[in-house]
């Protein structure tokens, strides 16, 4: 999507949107996505719905800092979690919902591995004004998400198959009876997903940081921020660009195969596309299912692949993996810190890691690392991670290759004694 922007209305400065808090009675300006409107001017903001999406955080962690190797106070956790339903989504799905009710749709769609499907069913619920069918696959959804969507009252199919099969069937239905697609695949939903660079700016005085450091599922958030960043330096609003770092899960890895071992760019619009559909066609001729504990990215074509490979161009940016032991090794020392996140956000905090012990981020640079979801999107993960029950962690961890929880914080056990309890809480506090 390209803006006309000499015909729009854009401020001069970006800190002229500081100025919208003193009419935070307004729901559009309270909101952490519309009280940005002249940088998402698609739809007339009195079309514009909110639930109250964007009241977001960004937080200098110096524990985490330290166990990637930072220096403290130069990296900051941006904490999506706070949104209405539990993650980022709810700032791309507040623009798409509005665009689908400017439209007239009365029904949307999506399919999702939880955080999408919980994000349209509050605003379908809380709104009123459509109805929401979700696809999800086959064992592939943690309940905290799937929970959501149930409760909300979404319509939920449920198919034999993984996200991508989910993702490959709701573009034929939607198509078929005329429902309003809310995956990333929507422009809409990424126009929306830009204003988490807006309020991490916001948040730093307006100063552009060294790194964004996303985890890459589907891409739309890798392709959201540099479109942001490339907007915002195109108006002259910034005079630089922060670099990106996209970071897989080692069993759903296909932007770093294709970008680190296979060399795709994005060559000024003119990536090698047949050399991605044969690594796509092997893919498929050996049934390679993506496979991670962090289930929000767990996808392996990625709908956003051109445009996030785009956004590493224009932010001269590098794509790593990380196995699901260092994801919930991060995890854990993330919650550490009072912010719990679940296991797809603390991709970006082992991805971090891995980039400081190779040089490639230098520990006195400034580093923004995006936390998806919150911690309680998928409890069980982090119930068995810090569990004594070794079944229930060989269960749902071992069989993902994690072998160890090194900073696990396990129950004590005590008899039912009272000089028993104290003398643990002594022994260990």
């Amino acid at each position: 999507m390209v803006y006309e922007w000499d015909r729009l209305r854009v401020p001069k400065t970006l800190s002229e949107f500081q100025q919208k808090w003193a009419r935070r009675n307004d729901p559009h300006c309270f909101s952490g996505v519309w009280r940005f409107h002249e940088l998402l001017p698609f739809v007339p903001i009195e079309q514009c719905v909110t639930v109250g999406e964007g009241q977001t955080l960004l937080h200098p962690s110096q524990g985490v800092a330290e166990y990637t190797g930072m220096t403290p106070g130069r990296l900051y956790l941006q904490y999506e979690g706070m949104n209405p339903s539990g993650s980022f989504k709810d700032n791309g799905m507040s623009a798409a919902f509005s665009h689908a009710r400017f439209v007239g749709a009365t029904r949307a769609a999506c399919a999702s591995t939880g955080n999408t499907s919980a994000s349209l069913a509050l605003y379908c619920s809380v709104t009123r004004l459509m109805k929401a069918v979700i696809f999800i696959g086959s064992g592939k959804i943690s309940y905290g998400k799937l929970s959501q969507a149930l409760d909300y009252g979404a319509l939920t199919v449920q198919i034999n198959g993984d996200f991508d099969d989910a993702m490959a069937r709701v573009k034929e239905v939607t198509q078929q009876l005329g429902i309003y697609l809310v995956n990333s695949v929507n422009p809409f939903r990424l126009e929306g997903q830009k204003t988490i660079m807006f309020r991490v700016l916001e948040a730093l005085d307006w100063e552009v940081p060294d790194w964004i450091v996303v985890p890459g599922g589907n891409l739309g958030n890798s392709s959201a921020f540099g479109k942001a960043f490339h907007e915002l330096r195109e108006l002259g609003l910034i005079d630089r660009m922060p670099r990106l770092a996209v970071i897989n899960a080692t069993g759903a890895s296909t932007l770093y195969e294709l970008v680190e071992k296979r060399d795709i760019r994005w060559n000024q619009g003119s990536p090698d596309a047949a050399k991605v559909c044969r690594y796509y066609d092997a893919m498929d001729a050996e049934g390679r299912r993506a496979s991670t504990i962090a289930s929000a990215i767990e996808i392996n074509r990625p709908v956003n692949f051109n445009k996030c490979i785009r956004a590493l161009e224009w932010c001269d940016g590098v794509v790593r993996e990380v196995t699901d032991q260092q994801i919930l090794d991060a995890k854990a020392k993330v919650g550490a810190g009072g912010l719990g996140c679940e296991p797809a956000s603390a991709a970006s905090v082992a991805g971090t890691k891995l980039l400081v012990s190779e040089g490639v981020i230098e520990p006195d640079q400034r580093v923004v690392c995006i936390l998806t979801g919150h911690q309680l999107k998928d409890p069980t993960a982090t119930v068995s991670y810090h569990t004594t029950d070794q079944d229930q962690f060989n269960k749902v961890l071992g069989s993902r290759g994690v072998r160890r929880a090194a900073f696990a914080n396990r129950a004590v056990g005590v008899p039912n004694n009272l000089d028993e309890i104290i003398k643990a809480i002594r022994l260990y506090s």
